[in-house]
């Protein structure tokens, strides 16, 4: 080694250790987990126990996430940390991985229905179980309690609560009592209806078809009544009517949940769960624009009376928005003790929608997100005193803030005026309505985290999936 060399040789180690790091990946990367305890048929059985939870999370509408840390948790607690979950939209995927013999199950998703207060109880479980308050044998019995017990409420207090549901959102659009009281019977109508066809087996996106062309219906038959016999236009706005029931039609779409699920990584179930809402949307503005075409044929002069030119006052819609959410978490069947808290919420969030409209002047996409913030911030802040999921508040807070009215306007449009551009234009603008709400229930949600006590491990690792890849 030369003497020009062996002067380079600390000058380069010093250059290296300013460089290179010391300490490992900030994102560890495959970390092998403990070996628990149990058996392989334990194993087994906790598996099943895991699929089972799972299942019935994702069916009752929560978001991917929230289910994935739910189910690393409800492993944990009984010592099982080599666990790998994987959930599309239709199926689940886990796997525990052991030295001798890895084991797998998959198991489908094949029924999708709103139940917050089965969901509830599913995350109680969860919480037992991580607390170690129950073996694996009573944590199978327990779960299988919670799967065979019969909703709190009766189906026709579901009805009479969508009834409810539809004249709230009547009298927060600015319509009369007499408005609330039709639209509340069409509701109830289309409820029945729906139901049966529903036993026939029925595709939703035909029932989505069929619930928004009765509610049309329904509207031209108030414009009919309106020229035939001279009555005030403020009387029976048609499109009042029809946006209620609309609204009531939207209220069951997974819209907070897609978004969730995109923001915290997980693009596949993301899309799948947003062509849904889509697709289903698809069939409202179907079954809306062949009623209106139809009722053009047949002569009936098609009108739209804009909800600022009636008067109704301030406090009434806001108590409609907690009538609309209550009324909505009721059909969803909340647990009662948790139905007054979204009652207080819906009443917020409409009375921010009013503040972002009237004074605030931000414009319908503006006073959306700004409302599903609040309402989002509310949620992530009551979830855990009220050992409530965030997506039972959320998602009824959120239910008066739906672009019903947004979605007959451009229908409207589209077939009285024959403006495809104009009416699509609007069509967009209620996407992008129904956009700034899930995207300002979720924003909402992450800034209330310091409201509530830090996450565990499971959740930091699953969050982890949203942070992008630059550690």
């Amino acid at each position: 080694m030369t003497p020009d060399e062996s002067a380079q040789g600390p000058f380069r180690q010093r250059a290296r250790r300013v460089v290179r790091p010391e300490g490992p990946p900030t994102q560890p990367l495959a970390i092998r987990g403990m070996q628990s305890r149990l058996t392989a048929d334990e194993e087994r059985r906790v598996l099943d126990l895991i699929l089972r939870t799972g299942d019935a999370m994702v069916a009752t509408g929560a978001p991917v996430a929230d289910v994935t840390a739910a189910l690393l948790r409800l492993a944990a607690g009984f010592g099982v940390t080599r666990l790998q979950i994987d959930i599309t939209f239709i199926s689940i995927i886990a796997s525990i991985d052991r030295d001798d013999d890895p084991i797998t199950k998959v198991r489908v998703i094949t029924v999708r229905n709103s139940d917050y207060s089965r969901l509830a109880e599913l995350f109680d479980l969860v919480d037992e179980v991580h607390r170690e308050s129950l073996t694996l044998d009573q944590a199978q019995d327990k779960l299988d309690e919670i799967l065979s017990a019969p909703h709190p409420y009766r189906r026709w207090i579901v009805t009479l609560a969508l009834g409810l549901m539809a004249s709230g959102v009547a009298l927060l659009l600015n319509g009369g009592l007499l408005v609330a009281l039709v639209a509340a019977v069409t509701t109830i109508l289309i409820d029945r209806t729906l139901r049966t066809l529903r036993r026939k087996g029925l595709p939703y996106l035909f029932q989505q078809v069929i619930g928004a062309g009765l509610a049309t219906v329904v509207g031209l038959a108030a414009l009919w009544a309106t020229d035939r016999f001279g009555w005030s236009p403020t009387l029976l706005p048609p499109s009042l009517i029809v946006a209620s029931g609309i609204v009531v039609l939207l209220a069951g779409l997974s819209l907070v949940g897609s978004a969730e699920d995109a923001i915290a990584g997980y693009p596949l179930t993301a899309a799948a769960r947003t062509y849904e809402v889509v697709l289903h949307t698809i069939g409202l503005v179907v079954g809306i624009g062949v009623m209106l075409d139809l009722g053009q044929r047949a002569g009936i002069p098609l009108t739209i009376l804009e909800p600022g030119t009636l008067n109704i006052p301030t406090t009434i819609q806001i108590l409609s928005g907690g009538l609309i959410a209550g009324a909505w978490s009721l059909a969803s069947y909340t647990r009662a003790r948790t139905i007054p808290v979204v009652v207080g919420v819906g009443m917020v969030a409409a009375g921010v929608l009013l503040l972002g409209r009237q004074v605030l002047e931000l414009g319908p996409v503006g006073s959306s997100f700004l409302a599903a913030l609040v309402v989002g911030l509310i949620a992530g802040g009551l979830s855990e005193p009220l050992r409530t999921p965030n997506l039972v508040i959320s998602v009824c807070g959120i239910t008066p803030l739906l672009p019903g009215l947004a979605i007959y306007t451009a229908m409207y449009r589209m077939v009285e005026a024959n403006d495809i551009v104009g009416g699509t234009g609007q069509l967009i603008a209620a996407f992008g309505i129904a956009l700034a709400l899930a995207a300002g229930v979720t924003l909402g949600e992450f800034l209330a985290t310091p409201l509530r006590s830090e996450m565990d491990r499971w959740q930091r690792r699953v969050a982890r999936r949203a942070h992008g890849t630059r550690s």
